[in-house]
């Protein structure tokens, strides 16, 4: 049965990467198996799907994903960017309009929809849309049913809509900037794509496809990375996400032909606004797994705290006298290590922080991740993990 189960966990993981390989989904971090997983469970359907992330994040290669899974493989995936159309066009571009329905309407055209019709249609930054157009994509998305502009006639499409966003719709729901309604018709399932800074174990995966890409297209040049170039590009913010990392790796491969790129040579095409963020955030790439490194984090993160314990005491005793204070000062004893492996394991010291933490922010698990320095979704995981 052992031996059974463990064939059946290797398939799943074979198919997994096999599927990435074909669809171009790089990560092999838990958060990216997740998200895999979860496009191999809902691709088979006509289900809605809500992606949402940051800007760069590659949203549109999981939609991509999730058509070519689908049973409507074989027909067109229409990729539309709702932000980059102008709102008094928007509605012509998506439904079609007749002649002469709208100065410069010279002949009869198809929407979008139409076009996809049998197929995907990607609503990408569906955030931006007007209302009004909200209003008839919450038609279409209910029974298939639009109108041209310009026209009476009831009109029917049969389409598979996943809609991307970099906004919290949530958010825009509450400022009435988007329809409830459409919101929870979107999100029959939301794919959430964490930003590159808090996967950071996938950065090397994308340096080593980018350059593979590169290099097949000019096999001369071969640009190589110091492990001091390397560590930076870990601990940096990438604002812009994966479209950030690539664009700065076609730039280097261009302009740095066949060198070796050290740090020096490196910080000249790193921005200086998303340059390292805060240590407390970086697990610094040393070739260790991502586990590893944020329990390192946290044990950083537990000396800091003795440390401003310390400080906070000093403060109070600084600046008022001991008999005027009616209520007694914590003792800290200084000479103590307060996280010493002798008085408890790495992962019971894991574990108080993680409970001082969601206490102190009330169970606000978004904040104390953020606190923590890890992603939400390893603090849920940690939670379950240790039954807090």
């Amino acid at each position: 049965m052992t031996d059974f189960l463990h064939r059946l966990s290797e398939t799943t993981v074979n198919d997994r990467v096999t599927f990435q390989k074909q669809n171009g989904i790089i990560g092999r971090s838990v958060e990216m198996c997740e998200i895999v997983d979860t496009v191999l469970q809902v691709a088979p359907t006509d289900i809605t799907v809500l992606i949402t992330g940051e800007s760069g994040t590659g949203k549109e290669v999981i939609a991509n994903a999730i058509h070519n899974a689908s049973r409507r493989a074989a027909k067109k995936f229409i990729a539309v960017n709702c932000g980059a159309i102008p709102e008094g066009i928007l509605e012509s571009e998506l439904f079609g309009h007749e002649k002469g329905s709208f100065t410069g309407a010279i002949e009869t055209r198809k929407g979008y929809f139409e076009i996809a019709d049998g197929g995907t249609i990607f609503l990408d930054e569906i955030g931006d849309t007007p209302i009004s157009t909200q209003v008839k994509l919450l038609r279409v998305l209910e029974n298939g049913e639009f109108m041209r502009v310009g026209s009476s006639e009831q009109r029917t499409v049969n389409v598979r809509v996943i809609a991307a966003t970099n906004k919290e719709l949530e958010q825009e729901v509450q400022t009435k900037h988007f329809r409830q309604d459409l919101y929870f018709r979107l999100r029959s399932v939301n794919i959430r794509i964490p930003p590159l800074r808090n996967r950071r174990a996938d950065i090397p995966l994308f340096i080593e496809s980018f350059l593979s890409e590169e290099q097949k297209r000019d096999p001369s040049n071969h640009v190589m990375f110091t492990d001091q170039a390397m560590a930076t590009m870990m601990r940096h913010s990438w604002q812009g996400n994966v479209r950030e990392l690539k664009n700065t790796l076609e730039s280097i491969f261009v302009l740095e032909h066949g060198r070796v790129v050290d740090e020096v040579v490196l910080a000249k095409y790193l921005h200086s606004g998303a340059t390292v963020e805060d240590n407390r955030s970086l697990p610094v790439w040393l070739g260790k797994s991502s586990d590893q490194a944020e329990r390192e984090l946290i044990f950083r993160a537990l000396f800091e705290i003795r440390s401003e314990l310390v400080d906070l005491r000093e403060l109070i005793v600084r600046l008022q006298p001991r008999e005027t204070l009616s209520l007694p000062i914590p003792e800290v004893d200084t000479n103590t290590n307060l996280v010493s492996l002798d008085d408890f394991s790495l992962l019971e010291m894991e574990k108080r922080l993680i409970r001082h933490t969601l206490t102190r922010f009330g169970g606000n698990r978004r904040v104390a991740a953020d606190t923590l320095g890890i992603s939400e979704r390893t603090l849920y995981r940690k939670i379950k993990d240790y039954g807090l």
